[in-house]
């Protein structure tokens, strides 16, 4: 997360991201087959898989520890409680879902979810995603519950506090 963490704040600073992670050049190379996108505008953040994220004590300071070390969104099979995953939506994390089956990627890999932004902004909850891997894009689908207009806006916001900040 810490790496991932210099790449992004190197971006929003105007800096050289490949710099930092060399292997986005080829990500970015192979986006762009398909996708129009300028690294200098797409955020880059961590993201953690687990089965069912949310239970035990650990639940209130999980979603802040993540975000604090750059993380942008949670997969999981299910949420364990509805308290986590609103945790994760004040902190402007995204808590989008996976169908059961085999993972379509693995520790390490790049994923990317094309125009999120405004898929929220429309209240989607299914999202086209891409494993970019070897050159190319695997495709894969993401879920996430629908949000209350509150939530959606906290999420595009950043979190809870720009939400409260106007």
């Amino acid at each position: 997360a810490k790496e991932v963490q210099k790449v992004e704040k190197a971006r929003i600073a105007g800096q050289d991201i490949y710099a930092e992670d060399a292997n986005l050049k080829d990500v970015y190379e192979a986006i762009s087959k398909q996708f129009d996108v300028k690294p200098e505008e797409t955020e880059v953040g961590s993201v953690i898989f687990a089965v069912k994220p949310g239970d035990g004590s650990a639940r209130e300071q999980a979603a802040s520890c993540q975000r604090v070390l750059g993380g942008m969104a949670n997969i999981a099979r299910e949420y364990a409680t509805k308290r986590y995953r609103s945790n994760l939506i004040n902190w402007g994390m995204i808590p989008f879902v996976i169908d059961q089956g085999d993972l379509p990627f693995h520790n390490l890999d790049y994923l990317f979810v094309p125009k999120i932004r405004e898929a929220i902004a429309d209240g989607k909850t299914e999202f086209e995603a891409y494993v970019v891997k070897d050159g190319a894009l695997k495709p894969f689908t993401l879920r996430m519950g629908e949000l209350t207009p509150d939530e959606k806006d906290i999420i595009l916001k950043g979190c809870l506090i720009n939400y409260y900040r106007g």
